[in-house]
């Protein structure tokens, strides 16, 4: 009879790449992989990995075999989503966030998961929004928080809360205090997110909506890369307003008065639909018990 065991060792094997990998991650010694590749090829009588090529690769029944590996797999962990104790339940569980998460409430969230299902093993990413819906639609991810841009019926939306942005510069990069229109943004040196990024995207249509063109911007797919240029005195730039209260009051920042001000930033948590087990709503409830993007992590910045 086949097993766990092997089924996850040929998951690992291919997924890794090579024989010891796949034992640093499940635990245990090269040589006992090999042993169950070895019963899994006698239970089957075929070859699964081309053994005349220098890394591990399948051979053609091989990757049929493992298109079912990784079906027993998903049935496995789903029966023990629904059915165990949190306690007790154990997996690994891949959530992707943005930066802005990252440097705010992840890890409160992070605690949160750890309390309540305290043998899940969390494996988090920080990537720009369209890389982690990109590697959630792949299956390299199982729960994200982004900006809430995205219509798909293969997932579940969870809305948590929203960003209200602002334009920022330093004290001695314009001495304006009056209100200054949008469209007259392009007298100064623009920092901007990304289309890659959910809020340089929202902002990025929006600026078209009102025909917004500045002429002198530098595009920045980093938070903290676009708060350092912001702070070395490059331009204007908008940042989320809570979250940059301290260096506001500490005179590193201040805000400009430009109108009409920026709309707000929804985020929300999302998730395979065919995934709507209690380990997932149970995040997405911690998820939205922890949104809070009033607090910036690295205000010593």
């Amino acid at each position: 009879m086949i097993t766990f065991k092997q089924i996850e060792a040929l998951f690992w094997i291919s997924e890794l790449g090579n024989f010891a990998a796949a034992a640093e991650k499940l635990h245990t010694t090269q040589s006992a992989i090999s042993k169950r590749i070895n019963e899994l090829e006698t239970t089957f009588g075929m070859s699964v990995f081309d053994r005349s090529r220098r890394n591990a690769r399948l051979t053609e029944k091989g990757s049929e075999l493992l298109l079912m590996a990784k079906d027993l797999i998903e049935m496995r962990d789903e029966m023990l989503e629904r059915m165990a104790n949190p306690q007790v339940l154990h997996k690994r569980f891949r959530i992707g966030v943005t930066e802005l998460t990252a440097l705010t409430w992840l890890p409160k969230l992070v605690k949160l998961i750890e309390e309540n299902y305290p043998r899940l093993i969390l494996e988090p990413q920080v990537e720009l929004s369209s890389v982690l819906f990109d590697k959630m639609s792949d299956d390299s991810l199982d729960f994200i928080i982004v900006p809430d841009i995205h219509e798909d019926a293969r997932f579940k939306v969870q809305p948590l809360g929203s960003v209200e942005n602002a334009w920022m510069c330093t004290p001695d990069y314009t001495d304006i205090q009056a209100p200054i229109a949008l469209q007259d943004i392009a007298q100064f040196n623009v920092l901007m997110q990304g289309a890659r990024s959910g809020t340089g995207l929202i902002y990025d249509r929006w600026f078209s909506q009102n025909k917004v063109q500045a002429s002198q911007a530098l595009i920045s797919s980093n938070l903290v890369a676009q708060l350092g240029l912001t702070l070395s005195g490059f331009g204007i730039t908008y940042l989320p307003l809570k979250a940059m209260n301290s260096l506001i009051e500490q005179g590193q920042l201040r805000t400009l008065d430009i109108h009409p001000k920026l709309p707000q930033v929804r985020y929300a948590a999302i998730y395979r639909a065919d995934r709507d087990s209690r380990l997932y709503t149970d995040v997405a409830d911690y998820a939205k018990q922890a949104c809070d993007f009033s607090r910036f992590l690295l205000n010593g910045f």
